[in-house]
């Protein structure tokens, strides 16, 4: 199978099951940030050493190919039912290890900013990624209709990167930077 078909060159792309759209559409813009939060997990599970970390990553990577699937088949498309769908059990199981996570972590007392070691400041890159996804699905739901799920998951995903991106600065022993108010003079 040859990677490239001719059949975007035009500016357009295929739905799942319900024909062709712009590739500036709302919907083609919200699996796009989908793909690219993706791919930012993906660059921080290639710098982390952190084994369980890696696969847990690894199996939100997998999450968000069925979650981009899903947004990109309309609900009322006759291939609905063969794509596959985020629930309300992806959402739980992400809420779990965010309870385990924060467990393991001081409970936050200032704000703190999107820095310190190289595994938490790429999972904070991520977390800020996510949020733009979300926020797409959002700008997509206000025009069509969307698995609602697919935009919980994705807040609770940011939540999730952003105590991870806690956790591993703990882990490397470096403090989390907290914001403090400072006027340039």
């Amino acid at each position: 199978m040859k990677i490239y078909t001719r059949t975007g060159d035009k500016g357009e792309t295929g739905l799942f099951g319900a024909g062709r759209v712009s590739k500036a559409s709302l919907r083609v813009e919200a699996y796009g940030e989908v793909d690219e939060t993706n791919s930012h997990i993906g660059l921080v599970r290639s710098f982390t050493k952190d084994r369980k970390l890696s696969s847990m990553l690894g199996g939100i990577q997998a999450d968000l190919f069925v979650l981009g699937s899903d947004l990109a088949t309309p609900l009322d498309s006759p291939s609905r039912k063969k794509v596959p769908k985020i629930t309300a059990r992806d959402i739980k199981r992400l809420e779990k290890i965010i309870d385990q996570v924060e467990g393991e972590l001081e409970p936050l007392r200032k704000f703190v900013l999107p820095a310190g070691s190289q595994t938490a400041s790429l999972l904070h890159v991520a977390r800020t990624v996510c949020r733009r996804a979300e926020r797409r699905i959002v700008a997509l739901k206000e025009k069509e209709e969307v698995n609602e799920q697919c935009l919980i998951y994705l807040n609770r995903l940011s939540d999730l990167l952003f105590v991870l991106a806690r956790l591993a600065n703990k882990r490397a022993k470096v403090r989390d930077v907290e914001w403090e108010l400072k006027k340039l003079t």
